[in-house]
């Protein structure tokens, strides 16, 4: 994919912006032209926070509702309010692993069933990798590294001009070494996982 929009939604405390850095980074030591942006309110209580890469010399940061190549979705209720923005037939990597909302946590609301929103991301992608991010995290070391799992997974699909050894380099180069180990078995995780649910 020469130029790729990329929509990335989570929620506050997940590392979606961490993410979208390291992956802006990556994009950056391989040469190729980056444009980033991030919407973020509330998310220090769990709020929305939404960013933006486009690669490939696309000059705005924004992404309009049927413009994005890929999305990922750090929590499963953002990834399916993401779902808008879309490209027909794109990619979707996401956690099945949900947040709860506040709504949700007070008991004034309900959290959707986690098939419904698997049924909605799987009806409009053409390939979409979902799995339990925050587990893989766990399991590496961090639960917060569920983030560089799916990170890793997105680019185990082949879809942009580098993959998970750049990711790995970047890890390396870029966060504390108290952490690095962590969160390059969170990418291993995480590219295995993309690798099985293509199997």
């Amino acid at each position: 994919m020469e130029k790729a929009r990329i929509f990335l939604t989570g929620v506050g405390g997940q590392g979606t912006l961490t993410a979208t850095n390291l992956l802006a980074q990556t994009a950056l030591e391989q040469g190729i032209y980056v444009t980033s942006g991030e919407i973020h309110g509330m998310a220090q209580r769990g709020g929305v926070v939404v960013s933006t890469i486009l690669l490939g010399g696309l000059k705005s940061p924004k992404i309009g509702p049927g413009e994005a190549d890929i999305l990922i979705g750090f929590e499963p209720l953002e990834t399916y309010r993401g779902l808008p923005y879309l490209v027909p037939n794109g990619v979707v990597v996401s956690s099945t692993e949900s947040v709860a909302p506040v709504a949700v946590s007070l008991g004034k609301a309900e959290y959707p069933d986690i098939t419904i929103i698997e049924h909605a991301v799987r009806k409009v992608a053409s390939r979409a990798i979902l799995m339990p991010a925050r587990s893989l995290g766990k399991k590496a070391g961090a639960i917060q590294s569920g983030n560089i799992a799916l990170l890793a997974a997105m680019l185990a699909t082949d879809v942009l001009p580098f993959g998970v050894d750049a990711l790995k380099a970047t890890i390396e180069r870029n966060l504390n070494p108290k952490i690095v180990g962590v969160n390059l078995e969170a990418a291993n995780l995480g590219a295995e996982a993309a690798l099985a649910s293509n199997a």
